[in-house]
């Protein structure tokens, strides 16, 4: 007997999970701009990477790159968040704590906080908690508590602002490691989360060790041009490099990198 074509299905279709993106092409992306990485990414014709409107709470700057653990909220309701489901047990109205204690050594959590900055996505005691689990980093396009203490911490933490206010009055957690949209960009499990002083970047997994390769070649060679403008070069034909450009990098690398002399001004013989 065969199914109704209008049976329920079994089972939802699951995507199949992102490649495992291991430390040491982590570590080499850490260490790549966020500059390279995004023009990288758009050649791949990926436009819009960046976390737009994110900023980091630290006082002190940490690059990083860590494989992306999802938290996704929706708002809250009156009867489901309550504080007494703030419980010292494992519970499916509390799925915030769950989603810390299952981050492992290498996870940026990245939280889906609808840009809702009404209420504080996490605070203090969480995030120390993931940062003793070996987190990252943690982002969210919405706020956090506890900014002073956040500030001074040597952890990564980005987000839109600061409020005291709990998360318990706008915002319930639905949903870990699933597909979330944070500050208008796709994140999936295990993507890599690229952040320097600047920007925090959004890598798709299977792309990350080729990027390590071509934003590595390309921070080196940027820094070449940045040298040659310093004394005084114009950037016709410099910047974008030309082939001629390329050789000259090419063959000053093989000469050890040697100072480079000052341009000569224009006119001058």
């Amino acid at each position: 007997m065969t199914a109704s074509p209008n049976a329920p299905l079994k089972a939802i279709p699951q995507r199949a999970h992102a490649p495992f993106v291991p430390d040491s092409v982590l570590d080499r992306l850490a260490r790549v701009t966020s500059g390279s990485l995004t023009a990288q990414l758009y050649t791949k014709g990926f436009r819009q990477p960046v976390l737009h409107g994110l900023k980091p709470l630290n006082r002190k700057i940490k690059p990083f790159a860590g494989r992306a653990y999802t938290m996704r909220f929706i708002p809250a309701r009156e009867d489901v968040d309550v504080y007494g489901n703030l419980t010292v047990e494992p519970s499916a109205d509390n799925l915030q704590w769950v989603g810390v204690e299952q981050l492992e050594p290498g996870h940026v959590l990245v939280i889906d906080s609808n840009k809702d900055g009404r209420a504080a996505s996490k605070g203090n005691m969480l995030i120390t908690r993931m940062m003793m689990r070996g987190a990252r980093g943690v982002v969210t396009d919405g706020s956090f508590r506890d900014g002073t203490e956040l500030a001074a911490m040597d952890f990564p933490v980005w987000s839109t602002g600061v409020t005291a206010t709990t998360r318990l009055s706008y915002h319930h957690v639905a949903d870990l490691n699933v597909p979330i949209g944070c500050a208008g960009v796709a994140v999936y499990p295990g993507d890599v989360i690229h952040g320097d002083g600047d920007n925090i970047t959004v890598v798709p997994a299977h792309l990350a060790e080729e990027m390590a390769d071509l934003c590595e070649k390309r921070d080196d060679i940027k820094d070449y041009l940045a040298l040659r403008v310093q004394t005084g070069e114009a950037l016709w034909g410099l910047y974008p490099p030309s082939d001629a450009t390329r050789q000259q990098y090419k063959d000053w690398v093989a000469a050890g990198r040697p100072p480079i002399a000052p341009a000569k001004p224009a006119g001058s013989h």
